[in-house]
């Protein structure tokens, strides 16, 4: 791979777990911002690419990729082994079931907490209520086995979940982090990684981004 990889982003959206993991593999890209304010991800270019219209897209020498979960299983495959379990290892099974556990059903609940009137229009702080309930449970979950499953690949991805549920979708006092020890401990000393403090300052994310997250102060772009 070189540098013909393009990671279309947009600071503290779903881009950010892809640009983690490109920091941690030391691959050499080239990053495309999306303004979010000018509905950039909804343009005929953008569309061309994902045609979901949602953040990230990463070009890559095969064509654009996009889907979080996907766009970190084929980095990691460039690899093999280094930033999750190869293929034909003993680790492989349970790392792929946690990562679609987080792309299939945490992902996806937290974008009802974070948009519930577009699921719902008829009772959006029903279903708001419903995912916070749904979080709680796999955060509990997920606090028990972390230090069986985690890996890089898998860091970067539940990192920033961490984050947004303490800043995004209305009454946040319901997600405490020191709640799950076991996740709480991964934050601080995930974020206290010298490359991943240099790819959060580079968007603004603060000091504590993921053990105490502050909103974002991006330097280009909109977070929201």
């Amino acid at each position: 791979m070189t540098d013909d990889l393009v990671l279309h982003y947009a600071p503290d959206n779903a881009s950010l777990c892809v640009r983690l993991l490109l920091a941690e593999m030391d691959i050499p890209h080239r990053l495309v911002l999306v303004d979010r304010a000018a509905k950039e991800q909804r343009s005929a270019a953008y569309l061309a690419m994902n045609p979901n219209g949602l953040i990230p897209t990463l070009e890559t020498p095969d064509g654009p990729l996009f889907e979080t979960a996907a766009i970190l299983l084929w980095l990691a495959d460039q690899r093999p082994g280094t930033v999750f379990p190869a293929p034909d290892t003993g680790p492989r099974g349970i790392a792929l079931t946690r990562l679609f556990w987080l792309s299939n059903t945490v992902h996806p609940a937290l974008r009802m907490l974070f948009y519930p009137d577009v699921y719902m229009a008829s009772d959006p702080a029903g279903l708001r209520q419903q995912a916070r309930l749904r979080l709680t449970s796999y955060f509990t979950q997920l606090d028990t086995h972390w230090d069986n499953v985690a890996c890089p690949a898998l860091a970067c991805y539940l990192a920033p979940m961490l984050r947004w549920c303490a800043l995004y979708g209305g009454d946040t006092t319901w997600f405490d982090l020191s709640k799950w020890p076991t996740l709480h401990n991964f934050a601080v000393a995930y974020e206290n990684r010298p490359l991943v403090s240099e790819v959060c300052q580079a968007e603004g994310l603060g000091q504590t981004p993921f053990s105490r997250p502050c909103p974002a102060r991006p330097p280009e772009g909109s977070a929201t």
